[in-house]
């Protein structure tokens, strides 16, 4: 029978791996890619010597809540990265090898290139051993000392022609769990997991991040467990939880409940902000290790590189060579998958082909996803914003005049912008000082008042009044102009 907390942990590692391998290979997938120059950023813990002049860290540490209840042992898995650093040898005619920046062979280029190698450290320990007096034996020692690897390269026809070298740097770190109760009407304890860099003796790691890199542990997560109890969500805990949650010291990682909806026994705790519940898309086809992960256009793109750019991929990195695998074989099915997902929708509506349904309704008058509720009157016609809390009967009456400047301002009245830096953003840098025409004077279910606007030379003017999107400004964000329209 399957242990129901290992299936957890296999959904949670789906999730941890894209933030293991975030930003691992980005697209174009090619090492000659000035984006993958600057690679390892989340998760990076570095030696001790080289925090004081690199502005990396040292150590991670983890604090969370855990009702035990039911529970009395802890299972934690700790992953990252161990760099392998990867040189490319020809073989001559002499017998000798000889390093070259790269072997041209009729499926791939390979070139040297930093791996990633996936490590793992487990601890499995009863939580009464965990504490003050005890947490100090439970520590985890590991060591990964220096090592070369040789891989030959061959032709179809099984000749050599070269190899792949790769050589591993040393990396010992420690992993010290511990667990404090704390007091108050509720049984609570809390869970603190430190991850710490220990390698010592390594002076090439002062020299250059590059350098340093061989000896950290990237995109450093913990998956934590605890069958039979129960983790408060760090985000949003009960009410009653949350000063304890407010004292928690969490550097460098961001712990979230993991596992399946409801799941409450799973605490991932990772490098970059997480919702508690994380989960990968369904439409997703495979990892692109490309940050965000916007899978349409990374497959769209991947699929236009030319063959010698597939080729080079392919040789850059295994997972790299994956990728251009995948988008190649991927059915046009699939692909459609990607495009016009609405998450929102399903949320709400809990349909999971939603997308589907409200075609099919589109062909039905009075139906579908434009058919008004029950009890909401909504405009008609062009002229009127596609947003418009103070259509809903309950909302508060929104008045048709302002009066700015002691100037009454109203649908078809122009105005100057001029937004203010409190609130503005990058569009409005470029919107200041325009003139625009008022298109309604509209509420928000905050009580606020706001002007939809068309900007006066703004050539989308007639799509924008056709389809009712507008630009909304407070008004205290525009001047009148008194110039007939």
């Amino acid at each position: 029978m399957r242990n129901p907390l290992e299936d957890g942990f296999e959904q949670a590692r789906a999730v941890a791996d894209a933030v293991l391998f975030e930003g691992y290979v980005l697209y174009p997938y090619r090492a000659s890619s000035a984006k993958n120059q600057m690679r390892w950023q989340f998760g990076v813990l570095v030696p001790p010597a080289w925090t004081a002049t690199g502005g990396e860290h040292a150590v991670q540490r983890t604090e969370c809540l855990l009702e035990p209840r039911g529970g009395d042992r802890l299972h934690a898995e700790l992953r990252f990265l161990h760099v392998r650093r990867r040189t490319v040898e020809r073989l001559g005619a002499d017998g000798a090898y000889t390093e070259v920046p790269e072997l041209e062979l009729p499926d791939r280029v390979l070139v040297p290139w930093d791996e990633g190698h996936e490590e793992r450290v487990l601890i499995h320990a009863p939580l009464a051993e965990l504490t003050e007096d005890q947490a100090a034996d439970r520590a985890v020692r590991f060591d990964l000392p220096a090592a070369t690897e040789y891989e030959p390269v061959t032709d179809t026809e099984g000749r050599t022609l070269g190899r792949l070298v790769r050589r591993r740097h040393r990396l010992s770190g420690e992993l010290r769990p511990h667990v404090e109760e704390l007091p108050g009407p509720y049984r609570v304890l809390r869970l603190t997991v430190s991850v710490h860099n220990t390698t010592a003796d390594t002076a090439d790691a002062g020299t250059s991040r590059d350098a340093a890199l061989a000896h950290s542990m990237i995109g450093t997560h913990l998956l934590l467990g605890v069958p039979g109890g129960r983790f408060l969500s760090m985000t949003d805990p009960p009410e009653w939880a949350r000063p304890a949650v407010a004292s928690c010291r969490n550097n460098h990682t961001w712990p979230v409940l993991a596992g399946p909806p409801g799941a409450v026994d799973i605490m991932l705790s990772s490098p970059i902000i997480l919702e508690d519940h994380p989960a990968l898309a369904d439409e997703s086809p495979g990892p692109l290790y490309d940050a965000t992960e916007i899978d349409e256009i990374l497959s769209l793109r991947t699929a236009a590189l030319t063959e010698r750019e597939k080729r080079e991929a392919r040789g850059t990195d295994a997972r790299a060579a994956e990728v251009v695998d995948l988008v190649d074989s991927m059915p046009e099915a699939v692909r459609e998958r990607l495009h016009g997902a609405i998450r929102g929708l399903r949320e709400v509506t809990g349909d999971d082909d939603v997308m589907s349904r409200d075609r099919a309704a589109a062909q039905v008058p009075g139906t579908g996803p434009t058919a008004p509720e029950p009890g909401l009157s909504l405009p008609e016609g062009p002229g009127h914003p596609w947003w418009d809390p103070a259509q809903d009967p309950e909302a508060e009456e929104v008045p048709a005049t302002v009066v700015i400047d002691g100037e009454a301002v109203r649908a078809g009245s122009r105005v100057l912008l001029r937004p203010g830096a409190r609130r503005s953003d990058a569009q409005d840098a470029f919107l200041f000082g325009r003139h625009a025409t008022v298109e309604a004077v509209v509420g928000d279910l905050d009580g606020e008042t706001h002007l939809a606007v068309v900007v006066d030379d703004d050539p989308g003017t007639d799509v924008r009044r056709a389809q009712g999107r507008f630009l909304y400004f407070k008004p205290d964000e525009v001047a009148p102009l008194k110039e007939a329209p």
